[in-house]
């Protein structure tokens, strides 16, 4: 797995950069299919979102109170109540299978 610990750091001590085999690797863990002409650029652009990642994490935040949303507002919330009849009985009627209440499928791991 990369960690922050594993990517090479620039000569200049200015941020973080990737490298093309960096590009490749991480890639490959994430099951994405990157082209090759696409490579070198991708590594350009995720070395700079590493780097703004590096200049936030810099910024003193102690006297920063934490927030869910940037804006003092209450969230709109619905009642919480039945707004709908049961229908398990006809969804489980069309099931291929079922015991219990439950739906039965088949064995997908051995």
């Amino acid at each position: 797995m990369i960690g922050f610990a594993s990517l090479k750091t620039e000569d200049a001590g200015e941020g973080m950069s990737l490298e093309r085999q960096e590009v490749e690797k991480i890639a490959h863990l994430a099951r994405l299919a990157v082209p090759e002409e696409d490579r070198e650029t991708l590594a350009r652009e995720l070395s700079g979102i590493l780097d703004f990642v590096e200049q936030m994490s810099a910024v003193d935040t102690g006297g920063v109170e934490p927030m869910a949303h940037p804006l003092r507002m209450a969230q709109r919330l619905r009642p919480d109540r039945v707004t709908e009849e049961s229908r398990r009985e006809l969804f489980q009627s069309i099931a291929p299978e079922t015991e219990a209440g439950l739906y039965l499928v088949p064995k997908v791991i051995e």
